[in-house]
């Protein structure tokens, strides 16, 4: 039990036992609106393709910020950074998706959203810098399973969704949301400090404007480029995002448009993966990564593809329906855990300590790059059958399966072997 998540759990101590421990707002805030936000968009009266376009419009302000994100970082610090991003990304935009009555407040709201490429970037700064690297996967296994933590109480969404159908049942959701973000935001910001490379980041960034850091950002892609560990885990999470772009998105629409499960439903379905997403992460993920990460990441792969395969052959009606849709949800809560955790996790083992923010930055607009397309693409795909976004979904996980078998038959990766 000493190696377990629950033993990691206990012995964190400064600023990742603040980001831990803060982390299940998030859960309880984002992770009980976010997932149905396509079905709420769909009810106010956007297409398919809206939904994609929206999804891209984000990616895209995603993109732009996260390009930014290091310079800022660096300037501002890990933790200060953090406390007014969250806010401009999360709590703002909630207060916009609470009112919004057509194309144009979500329009808003996914510039405004996409401001969390500065606080994705700054947040897992403050939560791994002063960590042990022995600690990290551990670390990203239990933030995982703390957004999982919602399960507990999407019962009420689903009791909300019953009683005032879903509109009305989201809005107040989304108020909920802006309430404990908001309050993540203070404790989080009152439990943590500065990290020792981001006081010293201040200090060589004082009196440099952002713009003027960012025309560092050669140096840093050269040194991205010398090293294959740092490429591979930019590549792996790109593939991942992709997935867990398209399936955040129109899940829920296929599930409540194609296969007609009732949307008060949908949140029972989700409380399923995110419990199993949880078993996962403490007691099967632990034992598979220890030492070289090739077999958890192909097993992730795998796993996903299947969960995809199965849902696009779940029959429309009868009990088939049910049982197929939750065998594709167990394949699925592993390949979402494992993906998520390793996609973190390989980078923060790679990523030169010193230039962590930068690094980290065109980590996060490559990968919004590669991504920003295919929320478009998958309204496009589902506008003309609601199963062709996870056949596109399948493609990416294969082609990840052959990028994690090229590249550790040519490297030697022992990265992970003391984690």
């Amino acid at each position: 039990m000493s190696d377990s998540l629950f033993s990691t759990l206990k012995t964190l101590k400064g600023n990742p036992r603040a980001c831990v421990y803060t982390e299940p707002l998030w859960g309880l805030s984002m992770n009980l609106c976010i997932p149905y936000l396509s079905v709420y968009m769909l009810a106010i009266g956007l297409s398919d393709t809206n939904v994609g376009f929206i999804v891209t419009i984000n990616t895209l302000s995603q993109m732009l910020f996260s390009f930014l994100s290091g310079p800022i970082t660096d300037k501002m610090g890990r933790r200060k950074a953090t406390a007014i991003f969250d806010i401009l990304a999360w709590c703002i935009p909630c207060i916009i998706w609470w009112r919004a009555e057509s194309f144009w407040f979500f329009f808003t709201a996914a510039i405004l959203n996409g401001t969390n490429g500065v606080t994705t970037n700054s947040w897992h700064c403050l939560l791994v810098e002063d960590a042990e690297k022995k600690q990290i996967t551990k670390i990203y296994s239990i933030i995982i399973a703390c957004g999982q933590l919602c399960a507990v109480f999407a019962p009420i969404t689903a009791i909300l969704i019953s009683k005032l159908t879903l509109v009305p049942a989201i809005r107040i959701l989304f108020i909920n949301g802006c309430v404990l973000m908001l309050l993540k935001v203070i404790i989080l910001y009152l439990a943590s400090k500065e990290t020792s490379i981001g006081i010293r980041r201040q200090q060589e960034t004082a009196g440099k404007d952002i713009f003027h850091l960012t025309g560092g950002y050669g140096k840093i892609i050269k040194m991205i480029l010398s090293s294959p560990g740092t490429v591979f885990s930019i590549i792996i999470a790109a593939l991942a995002w992709i997935v867990f772009t398209i399936n955040s998105a129109f899940w829920q629409i296929i599930v409540s448009k194609k296969l007609m499960i009732p949307e008060a439903a949908l949140p029972l379905f989700l409380v399923f993966r995110s419990i199993l997403a949880i078993v996962f992460l403490f007691f099967i993920i632990p034992k598979l990564s220890k030492g070289i990460l090739k077999m958890p990441l192909l097993l992730g792969f795998s796993a996903y593809f299947i969960g995809q395969c199965l849902l696009i052959t779940v029959p429309i009606d009868g009990m088939l329906m049910y049982l197929l849709l939750c065998l594709s949800l167990v394949f699925d809560g592993f390949g979402l855990a494992t993906l998520s955790m390793l996609s973190e996790s390989l980078i923060a083992l790679h990523v030169n300590p010193d230039e962590r923010a930068r690094i980290m930055a065109i980590r996060y607009m490559i990968i919004m790059l590669v991504t920003s397309p295919f929320g478009w693409i998958g309204g496009i795909l589902s506008d003309i059958s609601r199963n062709l976004p996870f056949v596109l979904n399948m493609v990416v996980l294969v082609t990840g399966i052959v990028i994690t078998l090229v590249y550790y038959r040519k490297s030697n990766d022992h990265s992970a072997e003391h984690t």
